[in-house]
């Protein structure tokens, strides 16, 4: 497993995590309490909202750097900034014009 491929994981991992811990969020201050009632791992609702929001701000900080890192480049085997590759081309003579018709020598003659 490459860097690119660790990094890139743990980018998707941060992502899904904070769309997840993001939707947790109550608007109204329930939060996590709404979801069945009292959360049992929190001694109250005010240390679980606090303790929601550490992470998602971490989880939002490593989102952000990890998708400043990819998209930098600055990791070997990156193929971000890359320069394209240029094509070789070897020497060749002059294109051949396309021949043209041969005019015809006398005029056909037009009929009625």
């Amino acid at each position: 497993m490459s860097i690119v491929t660790l990094v890139e994981a743990i980018w998707l991992f941060s992502a899904v995590a904070l769309v997840i811990l993001i939707l947790l969020h109550s608007p109204k201050g329930d939060g996590i309490a709404a979801i069945g009632g009292q959360a049992q791992l929190f001694s109250s609702t005010r240390s679980a909202e606090t303790t929601l929001n550490r992470v998602t701000w971490s989880l939002a900080v490593v989102f952000m750097s990890t998708t400043v890192v990819l998209s930098a480049g600055w990791l070997p085997g990156s193929t971000v900034n890359t320069p394209a590759p240029t094509p070789v081309t070897s020497p060749q003579a002059a294109p051949i014009p396309p021949e043209l018709p041969a005019a015809p020598s006398e005029p056909t003659p037009v009929t009625p």
